[in-house]
C-alpha cells in the first residue's frame, strides 16, 4: 500500500509524504507518523512535529529528544513549561547566546537560574538592573542581550 503526498488517506501508507492513521516514510502525515521528518498526533523519527514526539529535535505538547520544544519535554536542550525527569534545570546551569559562528567570550555568556532572586543577584554583579523570564528560569538584566 504505497501512497504519496496527493493521494486518497489510507489506514496504513508507506512513501514519500504518505499520508493515513499510521504514516510510515520520509515525510509521513497521520494521527501516527514514523519517519524522518514525522508529523502526526503521535511521531517518531529525526525532526517531528505532533502532540506526542520522540525525536531528535522535536516540536509538541510531550517532546522527548535532543533538542525540543513543548509543554512538558525531556532532552538535552529544551524550552517549554515543565522539563520531566527532575528539575528544570540545575540552578548554575549556563544558558549559552549564541552568535552565529562566532565563539562567545565567557563574559558574553548570561545565566539562567530557577531563583528570580539568585538571577537579581547575578545583575548587580554584571551591572545591570533587573531580571527576566527564560522559559522556567530566570535570567540577570532586565531584557535578553541582542546581536551588536
Amino acid at each position: 500500500m504505497s501512497e504519496s503526498c496527493g493521494g486518497k488517506p489510507r489506514v496504513i501508507a508507506f512513501g514519500i509524504a504518505p499520508l493515513g492513521i499510521v504514516s510510515i516514510g520520509i515525510v509521513p502525515m497521520g494521527v501516527v507518523s514514523i519517519g524522518v521528518v514525522p508529523m502526526g498526533v503521535l511521531s517518531l523519527g529525526a525532526v517531528g512535529m505532533g502532540v506526542i514526539n520522540a525525536c531528535v529535535v522535536g516540536m509538541g505538547v510531550l517532546v522527548a529528544g535532543v533538542n525540543v520544544m513543548g509543554v512538558w519535554w525531556a532532552g538535552v536542550e529544551g524550552m517549554g513549561l515543565k522539563r520531566l525527569g527532575g528539575a528544570a534545570v540545575a540552578a548554575a546551569h549556563h544558558h549559552h547566546h549564541h552568535h552565529h559562528g562566532q565563539v562567545a567570550s565567557p563574559s558574553a555568556n548570561l545565566y539562567a537560574y530557577q531563583s528570580k532572586a539568585v538571577a537579581l543577584q547575578k545583575a548587580r554583579e554584571l551591572g545591570c538592573a533587573g531580571v527576566h523570564a527564560m522559559g522556567s528560569l530566570w535570567m540577570p538584566c532586565a531584557h535578553h542581550p541582542t546581536e551588536p
